[in-house]
């Protein structure tokens, strides 16, 4: 894998983790309460492909958060 492609990972990765962090942290200031928030985390490939690919990429993550 090309550097250039790995470089464009990483800076999709950090800014996304950036804004989930901020989203989550207004989203706790809204709606301060003591039960754990149920989250997802969802990668989706959007790309309109000519020939799709034969499996999609597709990751999800779920976990608590404890306030």
């Amino acid at each position: 894998m090309e550097d250039l492609t790995r470089e464009d990972i990483r800076k999709l990765l950090k800014t996304f983790g950036i804004q989930a962090d901020e989203a989550i942290t207004v989203h706790l200031e809204r709606y301060p309460g003591g039960e754990p928030l149920h989250l997802r985390l969802r990668l989706e490939d959007l790309t309109d492909y000519d020939s799709p690919p034969e499996q999609a990429l597709e990751l999800q993550v779920e976990g608590q958060l404890r306030r």
